[in-house]
């Protein structure tokens, strides 16, 4: 937290600021603010800021919008600087929590959390990932997940009339839809985000910890279970069994106009529809289906949580940003602006009239993050859980490659005592 006297001018390299004295001569106190290209629109902030300041006279918003490459870095000498010019409020993914909150450089929330921000309205794969023990640490702003994105033309040709609900229901529409030269399903074979959505839903895990040791858990029946099923609905399409669904991009190969159905955030169709401006009016979008017709599948739910650094000079201003962000009235006009997922289950209705990010929403109610620890980055660097399923999907049997995976999970998630 900063002072500044702004005299005639305001001069900042921020995207969005005001001058800081109010009428009388008073000096307001600036909050820095640091948020994620893309994460919000400029006139989103601009609204936002001028909303904020006029109801709390004494403040003053820097909000300063920083890229995704190199953040972790840059966010961990920040929270490191004790000099007092760092920012007060930063946006992190919900699975960089741990990484932050390692070391006791976060402020805890948890107080705040349960006394004003409903936090037991919060989505869980949001939620989970900012706690560490009983600690709150990041406070859920908003979620994305992935959904089905699927043509409606191809269903209707194919005779399916809705959507499935249950996995049995959609493996056996992506049966029906993977004829007559078209791939019921384009899904790649280490999309891994995906198979964790099939593993969570059979009760499994990539790993857990027990007397505070991390395992990697591939191996546990449910884990091969939700393998099963994805080597099962892989089958129906030609996607690579030895890449992501990023090499090549599947919005492209969907593009192409022989692919029914992908597996993907909502956002990714108007990539589709530029590429291929004849499908504009043919997609449509589904929740990942459950084992039951009751309950979307479990998704990995990705998005991003605020924190406060615990060297901020005035805590209570930045807890202030916090809950004005993350708060009904603002946390809805996000999600309505982006396209995203409102940090609580309660605000779903508020998005109910865009399809795509209705779907994620259902979804969103059911969503997990990876497992959280630290140490999970070092699982991702070079992720064994990709090389597991690339082999299974070659013919390898699945036992002995859930086992070997999990090995090598259970090794790159010792804590590092050098």
């Amino acid at each position: 937290m900063r002072r500044r006297l702004l005299a005639l001018i305001c001069v900042t390299g921020s995207l969005v600021s005001a001058c800081g004295l109010l009428p009388g001569g008073h000096e307001r106190q600036t909050v820095t603010v640091w948020l994620m290209k893309d994460s919000a629109s400029k006139e989103f902030l601009q609204r936002f800021t001028e909303d904020f300041e006029h109801t709390h006279r004494d403040l003053s918003l820097d909000i300063r919008i920083q890229e995704w490459t190199g953040i972790v870095e840059k966010v961990r000498g920040a929270i490191e600087d004790d000099s007092g010019d760092g920012p007060d409020v930063i946006e992190v993914g919900n699975t960089q929590v741990p990484l932050y909150a390692d070391g006791g450089r976060l402020v805890d929330l948890t107080l705040e959390s349960m006394r004003d921000w409903d936090k037991e309205k919060w989505l869980p794969g949001l939620a989970q990932p900012g706690k560490d023990g009983n600690k709150q640490y990041g406070i859920p702003w908003y979620a994305a997940n992935r959904v089905v994105i699927y043509r409606k033309d191809l269903f209707e040709q194919a005779g399916i009339t809705s959507p499935p609900k249950t996995r049995d229901a959609w493996l056996a529409d992506t049966e029906k839809l993977d004829s007559g030269g078209n791939q019921g399903i384009y899904l790649a074979g280490q999309d891994w985000y995906t198979l964790s959505g099939f593993i969570w839903d059979e009760g499994g895990d990539l790993a857990r910890e027990k007397d505070h040791e991390w395992q990697g858990t591939l191996d546990a029946p449910a884990a091969l279970r939700g393998m099963e099923f994805y080597r099962r609905l892989q089958a129906l399409g030609g996607g690579p069994v030895d890449a992501d669904e990023e090499h090549p991009p599947q919005a492209g190969v969907f593009a192409g106009g022989k692919v029914a159905q992908i597996i993907a955030v909502p956002g990714l169709a108007q990539s589709i529809v530029r590429q291929n401006p004849g499908l504009k009016d043919k997609l449509g979008f589904f929740p990942v289906p459950g084992r039951t017709a009751g309950r979307p599948g479990t998704v990995f739910t990705g998005g991003s949580d605020l924190v406060v650094p615990e060297n901020t000079e005035d805590q209570f201003a930045a807890t202030a940003v916090v809950g004005a962000l993350t708060g009904a009235k603002w946390d809805t006009e996000l999600a309505r602006t982006m396209n995203y997922v409102p940090n609580k289950t309660t605000l779903a209705g508020a998005v109910a009239g865009e399809e795509g990010v209705a779907a994620m929403a259902a979804g969103a109610a059911h969503g997990r993050a990876t497992p959280n620890t630290p140490q999970w980055a070092d699982v991702e660097a070079d992720n064994p859980i990709k090389e597991y399923m690339t082999r299974v999907l070659k013919g390898a049997d699945p036992a002995t490659e859930a086992r070997r995976a999990s090995r090598k999970i259970t090794e790159a998630l010792a804590p590092d005592v050098g």
